[in-house]
């Protein structure tokens, strides 16, 4: 099984989701002038989405920091986003356009803390998508 990826925050918001997972993680730094970590093996990316005028500052700048390192990049499986319904259509627009960028399937969306039923959506949805990828 892969591992998780992630962004957070100092809210804190994203990190509390991941930790409730109970997976392996890796977390990016907060600073974006921090070196981000390199991976070595496959993972999925969780990524809290800001609000940005036409979709600039959407993802946070650690995230771009980590994925412009082709290692990482190249590693990388699936993207689930986190953000706030009150964005409307941009709600996880970050996941969106990881996932495009990648080119890899955008698994699920979730909003702030995340609910424990997305707890479980994710914990289970992770595990049949690792099955199913190796």
């Amino acid at each position: 099984m892969g591992q998780i990826v992630y962004y957070s925050s100092t809210s804190e918001n994203t990190h509390r989701f991941v930790a409730k997972l109970g997976l392996a993680s890796v977390r990016l730094p907060v600073d974006a002038g921090s070196e981000p970590p390199q991976v070595d093996e496959p993972y999925v990316l969780v990524v809290p989405t800001y609000g940005g005028a036409n979709g600039k500052g959407t993802v946070p700048k650690p995230v771009i920091h980590f994925l412009n390192n082709p290692a990482n990049r190249s590693l990388i499986r699936g993207v689930i986003a986190a953000g706030n319904t009150n964005f409307g259509a941009a709600y996880g627009e970050a996941g969106k356009i990881v996932s495009q960028k990648c080119a890899v399937p955008l698994l699920y969306r979730f909003e702030l803390l995340g609910t424990e039923e997305d707890v479980e959506n994710v914990k289970q949805g992770l595990e049949r998508f690792w099955t199913r990828s190796h």
